[in-house]
């Protein structure tokens, strides 16, 4: 399938921290890269985890702070990363004063997409992902309201139902009043899976069940190695190739990359997703330690034939 002639943009969101949203973007970013697709990473998150996760220290005046407020070209924001194919707008804590300086501005909803024109009217890259801060302030809703589609990174547990819900409202919200009416779900990906409790199984089936298609058939387990990759400066594929975290990662990447292609060659019309109720917690049987297998992961269950 040919490369688009101009990039998808892909807002990866979950106002809920922890779910493992900038271990998606910094592995499935890698991921795709092997598979030829050029990527452009976004650090909207003035923590910087993706900035580091690459292997770049924040500086500041490094990040699109200035070019939201129209003072400089994002061109010259684009740096390269640890990774062939992969390349970063990075982040550092100057970026938390856009939430007061950007709120000002008369379009301040839509800064971030005047910012990414150059970008979005380029064909260096084909996917641009923009890495939100774990809130729903204002760079977050700038993201949303740039986006082509949101990728939801969930965990499996009962309270990220809660998180989920709210995510897709504000999604639907930006469509229907004309924010961005062409915003798509672009899929929820799993994330955090632990196989030795009933609750993640009955968490996955559950969102599997309201989402449907929406929902990627990968689930991405917990894993000792996806956590200290990080500290390394490395996406997991290149830190230990062969681990669980990786190996899912991949499969996760050419599920997304077939699906991002499909919708580039026929768009399909913009349905509303209803956010889906929360699961009822279920008790957990005590697990002891020698039941778990020797590396601390368990495999997900694998996805319902399509």
């Amino acid at each position: 399938m040919m490369k688009p002639a101009k990039p998808r943009m892909v807002a990866v969101a979950n106002q809920k921290g922890g779910v493992g949203k900038t271990t998606t973007v910094i592995n499935l970013a890698a991921c795709l890269a092997e598979a030829k697709c050029p990527v452009l990473v976004v650090d909207l998150d003035p923590q910087a985890n993706a900035t580091s996760g690459f292997g770049l220290k924040p500086t500041p005046g490094t990040s699109l702070y200035r070019a939201l407020l129209g003072e400089v070209f994002v061109g010259d924001l684009i740096q390269g990363t640890s990774v062939e194919g992969v390349n970063i707008i990075p982040s550092e804590l100057d970026l938390a004063g856009a939430e007061v300086d950007v709120a000002r501005m008369d379009v301040y909803i839509h800064c971030l997409r005047n910012a990414l024109a150059p970008v979005r009217d380029s064909d260096a890259f084909e996917l641009v992902i923009l890495d939100c801060p774990p809130s729903l302030g204002i760079l977050t809703i700038n993201a949303l309201a740039a986006a082509d589609g949101v990728l939801i990174p969930m965990q499996c547990e009962y309270y990220a139902m809660e998180g989920l819900s709210v995510i897709i409202r504000l999604i639907e919200q930006i469509r229907q009043n004309g924010t961005n009416p062409t915003l798509e779900l672009e899929g929820v990906v799993m994330t955090m899976y632990d196989g030795r409790t009933r609750l993640s199984e009955q968490v996955v089936t559950e969102v599997r069940g309201h989402f449907s298609e929406h929902v990627y058939p990968t689930v991405i387990p917990r894993s000792v190695r996806l956590s200290e990759a990080p500290s390394f400066g490395l996406p997991v594929s290149k830190y230990d190739p062969s681990s669980t975290g990786a190996v899912a990662y991949r499969r996760f990447a050419r599920e997304f990359l077939k699906r991002m292609r499909q919708r580039h060659a026929a768009p399909a019309p913009v349905a509303s997703v209803a956010p889906p109720a929360p699961v009822p917690p279920t008790p957990e049987p005590a697990v002891s330690p020698a039941a778990a297998p020797a590396d601390g992961i368990a495999e997900p269950p694998p996805a319902p034939p399509a």
